[in-house]
């Protein structure tokens, strides 16, 4: 069973960083396409990142283009999204999630397993 447990929020003001990590276990990582997506307050979960597992393609929402940098260390099964630039607005509940095989996605659904969650909070 696969496991995601995600680290690295915190309270930042705006124009901090901040680095999210998201551990898996339980599986091969390098099998994994992995992702991240976000819930603000009284939205839904939207994309954020995507790192395919051939480490050949990244993709990103426009509103974080940019800003954010998703990567990943297969030898530490570790996902990581460097946050630049941190803006009020995104100040959500950060997932990080796993997508089996190599076809990058952008659906919550497409994505079978998920970590509980970070809290990130951009003050203005």
């Amino acid at each position: 069973q696969v496991q995601l447990v995600e680290s690295g929020g915190g309270l930042v003001q705006a124009g901090g960083s901040l680095r999210l990590s998201c551990a898996l276990s339980g599986r091969s990582f390098s099998a994994y396409t992995m992702g991240w997506f976000r819930r603000a307050p009284g939205k839904e979960r939207e994309f954020v990142a995507v790192f395919l597992r051939s480490r050949e393609y990244t993709n990103y929402a426009d509103s974080v283009k940019g800003r954010f940098t998703i990567s990943r260390d297969d030898a530490k099964n570790t996902v990581y999204l460097q946050m630049n630039s941190l803006k009020p607005e995104d100040t959500a509940v950060y997932y990080c999630a796993a997508r089996y095989g190599d076809g990058w996605s952008r659906g919550v659904s497409d994505y079978a397993y998920w970590g509980q969650g970070t809290q990130v909070t951009v003050s203005s």
